[in-house]
């Protein structure tokens, strides 16, 4: 238990009071650094999950615009094959 003594110091322009606190010195165990550690990896995982998550985002986005391409140009196959089956029709 910490012991506390008072002691007081009169002079005739002031009064002036100083408070001791007598204890055990404080050792550092090391919880804070270990908390601290913890935190980091913490937050470290949490950006790498982030991070995949938004790879897999920008992957589906991409496969999504390259299918919609190639929809495209098998329409535009489509429409040239349909102008050339008229072309035929045409000349025979």
């Amino acid at each position: 238990m910490v012991e506390e003594r008072v002691t007081t110091y009169e002079t005739p322009a002031s009064s002036h009071t100083t408070v001791i606190h007598e204890g055990p010195d404080r050792s550092s165990s090391g919880m804070g650094w270990l908390f601290g550690i913890v935190l980091l990896i913490a937050v470290l995982v949490a950006v790498y999950f982030l991070a995949v998550r938004n790879g897999n985002e920008s992957a589906k986005d991409n496969a999504i615009a390259n299918a919609a391409q190639q929809v495209g140009t098998a329409a535009q196959k489509v429409g040239t094959a349909a102008e050339d089956a008229a072309d035929n029709l045409n000349t025979k």
